[in-house]
């Protein structure tokens, strides 16, 4: 059931069409990381207000909430391809065509698509899906009252599918966050989106379900996949990805994802990320550039009557602690094989995606109180959370790799990661962060995302040589390196 569930769950609830040629809770108001004191969802606090009108009055809470959700168009870019070498002088002199022909030429070919996100700060912050952003090369953001803004993608986390962009704006409506947790089934909510760009539309339906895992496919194996899902019945259509899921008091409970459908439209199932893990991961991405995750380092399963028989556990219900991770958190407090987690933090946690959405919440070095249940006994652990390099240090992000500019091409470059490296089978480069409007790289299609390995033959290692080479330059500037699709390139501009 699982497995058919995933192949019908449409993660990219985009509206898309090709067209060519065209607060105390996170510390957050410390003024950190270039996120500002003003009024923000992470300054306000859960309100204990009662909803105006009868029970299934809707009106409140889709007023309320309809300013803070927007419309974001994205452009990527994708290319039709020609030979790599596309004049004759390049079999000469390997060098292009000094008459101003050479290179490899090709013609831009943007891909539109389009979906919704949520304001969360007077200062335009705002929570979309990262697969609303991922790959653009250019984000717009259209208000509810129509004012229009190129945004600024501040960072993103595949593993939740959240992502954080900015405009810059002040006095922007915003909504506050919710608790996720109070949320019960059978409770009423509101869906608020753009779907079909459609805008500013509101669905309403009830939850059904809360902690629903294995819903989306994962490309990478090493993602970390984080999934507790929020399920409900309200229609939820392409463009409704990062759009609003709010409570009758009209506060946000969730980032709407994924639908359940055989046809890429609504079949009577949707799916939001809870706020309990959008207030986190937005957090860290605005202070930090990225998610700063604790982890156990346990392996764990489900209690069933089964494995409860199979491993003689005195207790039919929690998390089962199957093994350990090398520099194990949860190890070193003195947890041991065969205990059963049955609360974090006080919380019950009676499955894995409870037991992953609680610890979500934490960083490397928070500690986390686990109860176990060992052999008919209850035992107390205090886990000091390590990261995924077993130590409890902050992880940086991209936002503090090294990055420089270059007039001349325009474009941003940014240092490559490991991971980065491997991705795209080099050694040695740089990525191209960003096209400049009107620049070099914009005429010739190199997108955002590319790498550049050699400039005028010469291997590049950092941002600032690729700068330097550039400055430099004596006649025409050779390009090598890997497009976003993998495929190799040659350029003579």
């Amino acid at each position: 059931m699982n497995n058919q569930l995933k192949s019908y769950a449409i993660i990219a609830l985009m509206s898309s069409g090709v067209t060519l040629g065209a607060y105390s809770l996170f510390n957050l108001g410390n003024n950190t990381s270039g996120f500002s004191d003003a009024p923000s969802a992470f300054t306000t606090s859960v309100s204990n207000q009662i909803v105006p009108g009868n029970p299934g009055e809707f009106t409140y809470a889709a007023e309320k909430t309809t300013p803070a959700v927007v419309h974001i168009k994205t452009k990527m870019e994708t290319r039709q391809r020609q030979q790599q070498f596309s004049s004759p002088f390049d079999d000469f002199f390997g060098f292009g065509d000094p008459f101003g022909g050479g290179g490899r030429r090709q013609q831009q070919q943007p891909q539109e698509a389009s979906g919704s996100g949520v304001i969360i700060s007077a200062d335009g912050y705002i929570v979309t899906n990262n697969h609303v952003v991922a790959e653009a090369s250019e984000v717009t953001v259209i208000l509810n009252d129509k004012r229009e803004y190129k945004a600024k993608v501040i960072s993103t986390d595949p593993s939740s599918d959240l992502a954080v962009i900015q405009i810059k704006e002040t006095n922007l409506p915003f909504l506050n966050f919710g608790d996720s947790d109070a949320l019960r089934v059978g409770e009423w909510v509101l869906a608020v989106g753009n779907p079909f760009n459609l805008e500013s539309t509101v669905t309403a339906g009830i939850v059904s379900a809360k902690g629903r895992q294995n819903i989306i496919d994962r490309d990478s194996p090493d993602m970390n996949p984080l999934e507790s899902f929020i399920q409900t019945d309200a229609a939820v259509n392409p463009g409704n990805s990062g759009g609003a899921l709010v409570n009758l008091k009209g506060e946000l409970i969730g980032i709407n994802t994924a639908i359940y459908s055989r046809t890429g439209q609504f079949a009577g199932y949707s799916f939001a990320v809870p706020v309990s893990i959008v207030k986190k991961v937005s957090g860290d991405l605005i202070k930090y550039g990225n998610v700063q995750r604790g982890f156990l380092g346990v392996q764990i399963s489900e209690v069933n009557a089964k494995l409860a028989d199979e491993k003689d556990l005195k207790t039919s219900a929690g998390v089962y602690v199957g093994g350990f991770s090398e520099n194990s958190a949860a190890k070193d407090a003195g947890i041991k094989i065969n205990d059963v987690i049955t609360k974090v933090d006080g919380v019950e946690t009676k499955s894995t995606s409870k037991l992953m959405e609680i610890v979500s919440r934490k960083r490397p070095g928070e500690p986390l109180q686990v109860t176990v249940n060992r052999d008919g006994a209850t035992k107390e652990f205090k886990v000091t959370l390590k990261n995924k390099d077993g130590n409890t240090e902050i992880v940086k992000g991209d936002n503090s790799t090294e990055s420089a500019k270059s007039e001349f091409l325009g474009a941003k470059f940014a240092s490559l990661t490991p991971a980065e490296m491997k991705k795209f089978g080099v050694s040695s480069g740089v990525k191209i962060a960003e096209v400049l409007p009107d620049g070099r790289l914009e005429m010739y299609g190199l997108a955002k995302g590319s790498v550049i390995t050699k400039i005028n033959d010469k291997v590049i290692n950092t941002p600032k040589e690729a700068v330097e080479a550039l400055e430099s330059r004596k006649g025409r500037i050779k390009l090598e390196g890997v497009d976003v699709d993998g495929s190799r390139f040659i350029y003579v501009l």
